[in-house]
Formats: structure tokens, C-alpha cells, sequence
């Protein structure tokens, strides 16, 4: 009886959050909005070389920067960190030619249902405007911040001022940093200091949206002040420049945003808070139209904007480069981001789609 009692209990599932999980601690999710699948798998567009179509103002220095002979050498010259560290040591989702297409499930193609279907883990039809109501729906960071390993431990920086209606900060104290708001430390550090005058300084080019580079350094001084275990940082030039018409730009900001993300993780792989027990999660909440006339929009009109791409990078995680055969969908990030914590988000959100295959 006794040994039959054993073999019953070993045959039953193993809740994942009682499972060994692996190395991984902490979790970093980076987001380049509207940044398209085209860009990261093939480099540079040529048929977007000019002024016309691409609002190109130095075509030779871009050129220089940017140009290459084949789509390796192109998307190398554009993104070194992804095609020399992740597309190595991580996986990479998303590349149609290898039959591994991602995709997102709202049908809308736009931000904030994007922003949902990625934290929360399905598209939700209420979702249909980028207009600042809360979120009915639970997030994975909240999610992670009601735990005790995690409480007051998540944070969000973000570009865009929608973001804490998107996780519902005001409602579950989940600290969301976004847009043009003055950074509010105690005390605040030489570093934010600096931040706050340059917002007060800088051209608010658009109104809801701060340049990257000044939520990333914001990011990156709370990360070194507080540590985190998880934080999500959202970027959105890529987005602005491509509405803008000006691929020149576009291009520049995702090879900026790849340059800060080689620093960062050189960085957390000397802290010791961080060092080997730290994932890294990178995709985009949406793609773009894939012509030299619609490549500026996106939306439920857009062909091919539903069409998206996923990188992850960490200890646990195998590294199997550019998955191939295999079809994912941005709701699968929210489990995800969870399992690799070894959390069960699923659990909590019945709703949300299962993590991505061969991510732990």
C-alpha cells in the first residue's frame, strides 16, 4: 500500500512554482516599440534609402553607418549586441524565413492593446484605444510585485505616459516611471538630478513620448541604487521616428537602443546582485507596414503589422540562436517572463497564453 501511495504521488504534475527553476533571479524585459521583424532578421532597408519614402537628410553617412553587401552584414553593422551575443548564447523568435514567425493576437496593431496581450498574456477586445484608462486586467508585474520574494522589487521605465494606465499603477502602487515625469528618488542621486534638468531643458518633441535615452539612464541609475529583481524598460523613438518618416532616425535609435542593452548587460555581468542569475527578454509591441509607402504605419489596416519578434538571453536558457519551425504569439510573453522567475502567472491568469517553447 505504501509503495503504491509513493507511485501515485510521484505520477502527480508538479506545480511550476515548486520546481527547480534554474540560475535565474532576476529579469530584465526591454521593449523597442514598433520596431519591425524586417530591420533586426535583414539590417537596413534599401528600398528606404532615400528621401521620398524614408526622409533620409545624410543618405551617405547612413550609408556608411548601416549599408552592407548581404542582410548578415547588414543587420550585424545595425544591431552588433543582438547578432553577437543573443543570436549566440540566447534564441531569437520571429524570423519568417526560418518558418518561425511571431505574432500578435489583438487584430488591433497598436500599442496599448499590444502593451496588454504582452503583460498580460491575452489580447483582450476591451482594449481598443491607446487612451489613458486602466487596465482591467492583471499584469505580469503585478503579479510578481503582490509576492513576497518580489514586493516594492518591480519596477517599470518607460518613454510613453500611457504605461501607468497599461499596469494600472495608481491602483497597485506598482512603481512606473513614464514620459516627461521628473524623477522622484529619496534622495535623489547626482545622476537623476542631471535627468530631471535635461528634461526641463529638452525639446518635448513629443509630448507624450521622452527621448530613450533619458529613461534609460533612469533605468539604469535605479537599477544600481535599488537592485531590483525585476524591470521593464520601454523605448519608443523607434516608434515615433518610423510615424515620422524618417528611416534615418529610426535606424539610428535601434542602434543606440543596442549599444545601451550591450552596456547593461556588460554591467549587471559586474554587479554582483546580477552577475550569472539574470534573464534578459527583448521584443516589440508591434510591427509596421512593409512597403516603401505604408512602412511608417500600423494598425488593424496594416498588412503585415500583426507580425512581431521575441529575444531572450540568460543561465538557463539554451542557446539556440534563431529558432526555426517553430510559431510563437506575443501573448506568451507574460508566462514567460514568470517561468523564468519559476512562477506560475498562469496560475493566477487562467487567460494567459503558455510560456515560449525552450525558454526556462
Amino acid at each position: 500500500m505504501r509503495r503504491f501511495l509513493l507511485l501515485f504521488l510521484l505520477l502527480l504534475p508538479v506545480p511550476q512554482s515548486a520546481r527547480a527553476h534554474g540560475k535565474t533571479e532576476n529579469v530584465i524585459v526591454v521593449t523597442l516599440d514598433g520596431f519591425r521583424w524586417q530591420e533586426l532578421f535583414t539590417g537596413a532597408d534599401e528600398t528606404l534609402l532615400d528621401k521620398k519614402s524614408g526622409g533620409v537628410r545624410d543618405l551617405e553617412g547612413l550609408k556608411e553607418r548601416f549599408w552592407r553587401k548581404s542582410a548578415d552584414e547588414r543587420r550585424q553593422a545595425l544591431l552588433p549586441f543582438f547578432w553577437d551575443t543573443i543570436a549566440v548564447k540566447g534564441q531569437i523568435f520571429g524570423d519568417p524565413s526560418r518558418k518561425a514567425v511571431s505574432k500578435l493576437n489583438n487584430g488591433l496593431k497598436f500599442s496599448y492593446p499590444g502593451y496588454n496581450e504582452m503583460f498580460c498574456g491575452f489580447a483582450d477586445p476591451k482594449i481598443d484605444s491607446n487612451d489613458k484608462k486602466p487596465n482591467p486586467n492583471l499584469s505580469v508585474l503585478e503579479f510578481l510585485n503582490d509576492k513576497p520574494a518580489y514586493k516594492n522589487r518591480v519596477a517599470a521605465f518607460c518613454t510613453w505616459d500611457v504605461f501607468p494606465s497599461i499596469f494600472r499603477s495608481k491602483q497597485n502602487g506598482l512603481l512606473v516611471h513614464a514620459g516627461w515625469t521628473m524623477i522622484k528618488d529619496k534622495p535623489l542621486g547626482p545622476r537623476q538630478q542631471f535627468l530631471n534638468e535635461m528634461m526641463d531643458q529638452l525639446p518635448r518633441y513629443w509630448p507624450g513620448n521622452v527621448f530613450d535615452t533619458i529613461t534609460q539612464e533612469a533605468a539604469r541609475e535605479h537599477i544600481l541604487r535599488h537592485k531590483p529583481r525585476v524591470l521593464y524598460l520601454g523605448l519608443g523613438e523607434t516608434d515615433e521616428w518610423g510615424h515620422g518618416r524618417r528611416y534615418d532616425l529610426y535606424l539610428d535609435a535601434a542602434n543606440k537602443n543596442d549599444r545601451y542593452l550591450k552596456d547593461l548587460w556588460e554591467t549587471l555581468q559586474k554587479t554582483p546582485e546580477y552577475a550569472g542569475k539574470t534573464s534578459l527578454l527583448i521584443t516589440t509591441d508591434h510591427g509596421r507596414g512593409s512597403t516603401r509607402v505604408n512602412w511608417t504605419d500600423h494598425g488593424k489596416d496594416v498588412p503585415g503589422a500583426e507580425y512581431i519578434w521575441i529575444a531572450v538571453l540568460g543561465p538557463d536558457t539554451p542557446g539556440l540562436g534563431v529558432r526555426a519551425d517553430v510559431e510563437t504569439t506575443q501573448a506568451q510573453v507574460a508566462a514567460t517572463i514568470a517561468q523564468l522567475l519559476g512562477e506560475d502567472f498562469r496560475a493566477a491568469s487562467p487567460k494567459a497564453a503558455a510560456p515560449l517553447p525552450m525558454v526556462k
